[in-house]
């Protein structure tokens, strides 16, 4: 097992599962965080964070989930030094722009970016909903339920700063840029393709990229026009 996972094979190999583990949480919780916008009285969402946070199979998946995140974010930073001392020379630009997309030549850097992102959502949202608390975290009750109002919380945060919004927006597209090519490469790496099931994971992985992206980037955009009054 320890020569499998120094192997370029089998480094790419935990790449692709905990990449693949986590486009099915991103997908979960885009579905979650749409329920900002379906209903204006918050009640939808907040019980769906409420759900989230007190379900007992969700909390077993919380502290797996983060595994996940170190596993892909370490492993990616590890695989690009194995691959620059394997590296006698620099390639030539010219032949990789040939041979490669622009995001599979940037993926650790638009991995990078998407941590920003994620550090900068946690501290923001996550860390108030599990640890700190908000002012706008106030009980409230829905259908005889106490749960707090994480509705309140994100639909105030990107409605008193667009830069917040903005910045969101763009995290979206950097996170969609980056499946665009996570995605297929997971499959092909995992041995899951040939000669026309590359094809179609590459058209299944554009069409996850851009649904997340727009997924992601639309709803501060809700918020930000003022969609909610």
């Amino acid at each position: 097992m320890s020569k499998f996972l120094t192997a370029s094979i089998g480094r790419k190999f935990v790449m692709s599962l905990s990449g693949l583990f986590l486009v099915v949480f991103i997908a979960v919780h885009l579905g979650l965080n749409l329920l900002l916008i379906f209903d204006n009285s918050g009640d939808l969402f907040n019980q769906g964070a409420h759900f989230m946070a007190t379900n007992p199979l969700i909390k077993i998946m919380e502290p797996i989930l983060g595994l996940g995140f170190i596993i892909h974010i370490v492993w990616s930073f590890f695989l690009e030094y194995q691959n620059w001392k394997a590296r006698p020379v620099k390639y030539a630009k010219k032949n990789m722009s040939g041979a490669s997309s622009w995001a599979s030549r940037n993926m650790l850097v638009l991995g990078g970016l998407v941590l920003v992102f994620l550090i900068i959502h946690i501290i923001n949202f996550f860390v108030k909903m599990k640890f700190t608390g908000d002012p706008l975290l106030a009980e409230v009750t829905i259908n005889g339920e106490h749960m707090h109002n994480a509705y309140a919380l994100v639909s105030s945060a990107f409605i008193n700063s667009a830069a917040l919004g903005i910045f969101y927006i763009l995290g979206g597209i950097l996170l969609g840029i980056h499946l665009s090519h996570g995605f297929w490469s997971a499959f092909q790496t995992l041995g899951l393709n040939n000669k026309h099931w590359l094809n179609r994971w590459k058209v299944i992985g554009t069409i996850y990229a851009i649904l997340i992206a727009v997924g992601y980037a639309v709803i501060p955009l809700y918020f930000m026009l003022g969609l909610y009054k």
